[in-house]
């Protein structure tokens, strides 16, 4: 019964994010954000709230492992789901057809990963009142990083895209209204939130009955179930001819992701909670540091087009990804 429940929020999960990808779409073409705002922020705070839910039960079950594991598992699976998308499609060439300015997000995104990686190392347990420092820092570093992305992009995105779009009345965005639009990302967002709930309580208990281990379970298996949503988010915007909103939803979301640490550390009321989750952590936040600056070196080249032999950075990341979750599992 525990598995056929996670099945059925697994399933809710990607046709809710189905109609979340469509209506960020309309919002990006027809609002004056465009792809990569909408992506970056809108869509990509969006198909994270199952990480919420996820993290938060998790804190709630007392199960710091699920917690972390599943923050760092997720942003490993979104990279991961960005290079297959980016090898199935790459004919288009995805990194040479987005804005330079997702740079930005990706070099932030590094510079967070690392951050965590070195939390996971000094394991410290300096704490202001039940909160630990290091995630202060990473949340702060998260803060001062968005601002000064914001003040470098502002709304200004290539709008080449979303030109192309509304001039083009037979776009399938293009007959739903921004209205209807908004009201229906609002209760999709909501449905995905439940699913979230749901996966994170049933996988709690798959990890008790299978005997993986709240770590293994927390890095992948709920981990890739959370990011149905950004995965689901990627191949529908990508289909909808949206590059940017389908690169800025993966990068955003990593972002979204790493400040839940910060999230789960003030909901969790025993010290800091990266020092009482387990070592093995390291290993996923090494892995999310070097897949990111995989990713950053794909953005800058595909703007360089500098495109011998197009398919490799996504295809290394593909293997990295998976010589890391050999490592996690085998420790």
């Amino acid at each position: 019964m525990v598995f056929f429940l996670f099945a059925v929020a697994a399933a809710i999960t990607v046709i809710a994010a189905v109609k979340l990808s469509t209506y960020a779409d309309v919002i990006s073409i027809k609002s004056k954000w465009g792809g990569l705002m909408v992506g970056t922020l809108l869509l990509a705070g969006a198909t994270s709230l199952p990480e919420v839910t996820t993290s938060l039960t998790a804190v709630f079950l007392d199960n710091p492992d699920i917690a972390v594991g599943n923050v760092l598992g997720s942003n490993m699976f979104n990279l991961l789901i960005i290079a297959a998308f980016d090898l199935y499609y790459r004919k288009e060439k995805l990194f040479s057809r987005t804005d330079v300015s997702h740079a930005y997000t990706a070099s932030l995104g590094i510079l967070l990963a690392l951050l965590v990686l070195a939390a996971m190392f000094i394991q410290t347990e300096i704490s202001v009142f039940w909160i630990g420092l290091d995630t202060l820092v990473i949340f702060a570093v998260y803060i001062a990083g968005i601002t000064f992305i914001n003040k470098k992009t502002g709304s200004s995105d290539s709008g080449q895209e979303a030109a192309l779009a509304v001039e083009d009345e037979t776009s399938p965005s293009y007959a739903i209204s921004l209205k209807h639009a908004g009201v229906g990302f609002v209760i999709a967002a909501v449905v995905i939130l439940g699913a979230g709930s749901m996966l994170t309580i049933t996988g709690d208990q798959i990890a008790v009955q299978t005997g993986l281990g709240s770590s293994f379970v927390g890095s992948f298996l709920i981990a890739a179930s959370t990011s149905l949503p950004e995965a689901v988010a990627v191949l529908v915007a990508l289909q909808l001819q949206n590059h940017n909103l389908a690169l800025g939803s993966i990068l955003g979301s990593n972002l979204f992701n790493v400040i839940l640490l910060f999230v789960s550390d003030v909901g969790f009321l025993n010290g800091p909670i990266i020092a009482a989750s387990n070592p093995v952590h390291q290993i996923t936040a090494g892995a999310v540091s070097l897949l990111a600056a995989i990713v950053l070196f794909s953005v800058l080249r595909g703007r360089k087009k500098v495109l011998h032999f197009y398919p490799w950075p996504s295809a290394l990341l593909i293997v990295v990804y998976f010589i890391t979750s050999y490592f996690i599992f085998i420790f």
